[in-house]
């Protein structure tokens, strides 16, 4: 082969991968435009505009479902509406899709937080709370030894003597729990219904306790010392995926240390997207007079 045929063979493969390059470009072009899903259907990626990315929080991922032809879409729909469990969120491949996976992502983070942050002191401030704590001293503490936020030193069981009403109708008491957002979203309204449900129901109520670090049981110490004739304690609930900002109110007639679980009664779900904070707080005052006119909580107080 001389050097004019070599030439001539180079340059018909240079040729030919031109015309290759040039043909791929024609098919595939190089932006597309974001697909028109069916109605009821979710975006299936993230679509950025100017720059930002979407708060995934104002995803109402209740409102669709994330997979193709359910049996009966409207209905899965209805379920979906009346609960926070994850149900729909469709599948890529044997995974979540990544929406779904970056919201538990987010949830998990938001239960950590509310887990493990410090609760904000001002809301009992605000409220004109006596502040006391539990002999736990931190809040590594208080979630490694559970007994010692069942506690007070004397000390603080002087300045609760000291600082409180005796013998009221209704002690009060509020803590954080294992849920700090708990407190911090949900105590002012269901406190400010709470009392003034009590004085519609011709109730007065003790000084009201903020109790750092506390247990349930914790109420139990402070019920001996004051003798109120029912104590409720506001308290941030375990957080979860479903929920991280749920608050609990425990109740007790004539309470006392070492009581069983049975003879104390709970509404729990008092959160925005359970049960209704300040219905909660005007229930729990109903709840209080039926209790006094029956002398009981527990399993044996009916609710009539």
């Amino acid at each position: 082969m001389n050097d004019i045929e070599l030439k001539r063979i180079i340059e018909e493969v240079l040729e030919a991968m031109k015309n290759s390059d040039e043909n791929l470009r024609k098919s595939t072009p190089l932006e597309e435009e974001p697909k028109t899903l069916e109605s009821g259907k979710a975006p299936q990626g993230t679509v950025v505009e100017d720059d930002v990315i979407p708060d995934i929080l104002l995803d109402d991922y209740t409102s669709y479902l994330d997979f193709e032809n359910p049996v009966n879409g409207p209905e899965f729909l209805r379920i979906k509406k009346k609960t926070d469990a994850r149900m729909g969120l469709g599948r890529c491949g044997p995974r979540y899709r990544t929406k779904a996976y970056l919201r538990m992502l987010m949830d998990h983070a938001g239960a950590y937080d509310a887990a493990l942050s410090e609760a904000p002191e001002d809301i009992a401030n605000d409220l004109q709370m006596v502040m006391v704590k539990t002999q736990c001293q931190d809040k590594d503490e208080y979630l490694s030894r559970p007994d010692l936020g069942r506690m007070f030193d004397e000390e603080t069981k002087k300045h609760i003597l000291e600082s409180c009403i005796k013998n009221a109708d209704v002690q009060i008491i509020l803590s954080e729990g294992l849920s700090s957002t708990a407190m911090e979203k949900n105590t002012s309204s269901v406190y400010q219904a709470l009392s003034q449900g009590l004085k519609i129901e011709g109730l007065n109520s003790g000084t009201p306790l903020y109790v750092k670090y506390a247990r349930v049981p914790a109420m139990d110490v402070i019920t001996e010392l004051l003798q109120p004739k029912v104590t409720i304690m506001l308290i941030g609930e375990r957080p979860g995926l479903s929920t991280f900002a749920s608050m609990s109110a425990y109740l007790s007639y004539k309470g006392k240390v070492g009581m069983p679980e049975s003879l104390r009664n709970v509404i729990s779900n008092i959160h925005e997207n359970g049960i209704n904070l300040s219905e909660a707080g005007a229930h729990l005052a109903s709840v209080v007079k039926k209790m006094m006119e029956q002398k009981i909580s527990g399993t044996e107080f009916k609710m009539v």
